[in-house]
């Protein structure tokens, strides 16, 4: 459900123009703005802080129409971005990018081998389940790697699960799909059952990110 909502009309349309509105929406009509024209430009100084502190290998889990990725690539690192949208996949090549239509949920390359996962631009609400999205985290990087997520700059505190759908400016919308929404002391409370350390956390142009470290060994190992 959630891939067939990303490649629904509101979203596929406004990546494809690099222009809003566009919303997720919940049901009782709460609206949340997605930042489709920062998305579809160059790097701007709170992704810096991001790509500055990535390590080995990066994988750009729900990548978008791929800035990261190819700001990666130019800076010498192997760099994969994967989505669910093929807009996004396509867009992310067309820049110069490296990008796969895949699910994080589904075999990625290179996996269990990867120095760096992101989850950028709200990425942590993938699925609905922060707690299996930083487990599958786990399994698709190396050991001692580094996750660095995205959290909500309103609400430390905030853990939500909710139902949302994919809206645009004219009202139309795309199907029903489950979300998440995680501030940054929410996300370090999660972060420990799925084998992860809170290592740093900041604050760029307004937006908040925090910085996970993985163990040095697998469990069982």
């Amino acid at each position: 459900m959630t891939a067939t909502a990303w490649r629904a009309d509101p979203y596929t349309e406004a990546l494809r123009t690099g222009r809003g509105p566009l919303f997720l929406r919940r049901r009782d009509g709460w609206l949340l703005p997605l930042e489709v024209e920062r998305w579809c430009e160059r790097p701007d100084s709170a992704d810096l802080t991001v790509l500055r502190r990535c390590q080995g290998s990066v994988l750009d889990i729900g990548c978008g129409p791929g800035r990261l990725v190819v700001a990666l690539l130019a800076r010498g690192r192997r760099a994969l971005g994967i989505d669910v949208s093929p807009e996004a996949v396509a867009r992310t090549l067309r820049a110069g990018g490296t990008a796969l239509l895949r699910s994080v949920f589904e075999p990625v390359p290179d996996e269990g081998g990867w120095g760096t996962a992101l989850l950028i631009d709200g990425n942590i609400g993938i699925g609905g389940d922060p707690a299996a999205l930083l487990r599958r985290a786990a399994e698709v990087t190396a050991p001692g790697a580094v996750l660095i997520a995205e959290t909500s700059a309103e609400d430390e505190d905030a853990d939500e699960r909710v139902e949302v759908s994919v809206v645009n400016g004219s009202g139309e919308r795309g199907a029903p799909f489950p979300w998440a929404r995680l501030g940054a002391r929410a996300l370090c409370g999660h972060a420990a059952g799925a084998g992860w350390t809170p290592a740093r956390r900041w604050t760029a142009a307004g937006r908040s990110f925090v910085e996970l470290r993985g163990p040095s060994q697998r469990r069982g190992a």
